[in-house]
């Protein structure tokens, strides 16, 4: 049996964690052997990569910033 998620990852180019697979392409899988068999799922849609999360700065620079307006952080002795 072929590995859908490897090859999909390979075709896609992310990391087999990104790869989704849908409910409706399961019974297909079986079928899949070759990279071509996969590119034509990906183009019907049924399998697809997630969105890579990012990491948010915003929380960080909100403490920062209201730490700076009460006066903080501005260096010096007293």
């Amino acid at each position: 049996m072929v590995d859908v998620k490897k090859l999909a990852a390979e075709v896609l180019g992310v990391g087999e964690s990104r790869v989704r697979i849908s409910p409706e392409a399961i019974d297909r899988l079986e079928e899949v052997t070759t990279k071509a068999d996969v590119r034509a799922l990906i183009k019907e849609g049924l399998i697809y990569a997630e969105y890579a999360k990012g990491v948010s700065r915003g929380g960080r620079w909100r403490e920062l910033h209201e730490k700076r307006r009460k006066g903080r952080r501005r260096g010096g002795r007293w």
